[in-house]
């Protein structure tokens, strides 16, 4: 496609999808191509994920460099999306969801096996 694939032509796809039963969008840009200028900051895919879920009215899952429990939970409270997709961070570092939990003061059910190991 010329001049590639652009959040508005995002937004009418995904309009199309919700009319045959999709509920929820995983906003993502990409990032495949050498020719792409993504600046890469933290949360940088999130407003992808909020102007999908204003204008078509849809959940929204978003990613890009979400990498702490604070960033993640003000995505949510904001309502700039729906879930939080988290990808390299989960690579780096498995057990992020107990830790985000406890940051935010949340209990969780933590494995039997994992019971002498909590943070």
């Amino acid at each position: 496609m010329e001049n590639g694939w652009g959040l508005p032509e995002s937004v009418i796809f995904c309009k199309r999808l919700k009319q045959i039963g999709v509920d929820l969008i995983d906003c993502s840009s990409g990032g495949l191509s050498p020719l792409q200028k993504i600046p890469v900051t933290p949360g940088y895919q999130v407003p992808f994920a909020e102007e999908i879920r204003k204008e078509v009215g849809i959940s929204t899952g978003a990613v890009g460099l979400i990498t702490e429990a604070a960033q993640a939970e003000e995505i949510l409270q904001k309502n700039q999306a729906d879930a939080i997709f988290l990808g390299r961070e989960l690579l780096r570092n498995p057990y992020w969801t107990l830790s985000a939990a406890k940051s935010l003061g949340a209990e969780i059910s933590w494995p039997p096996q994992y019971d002498r190991a909590k943070i």
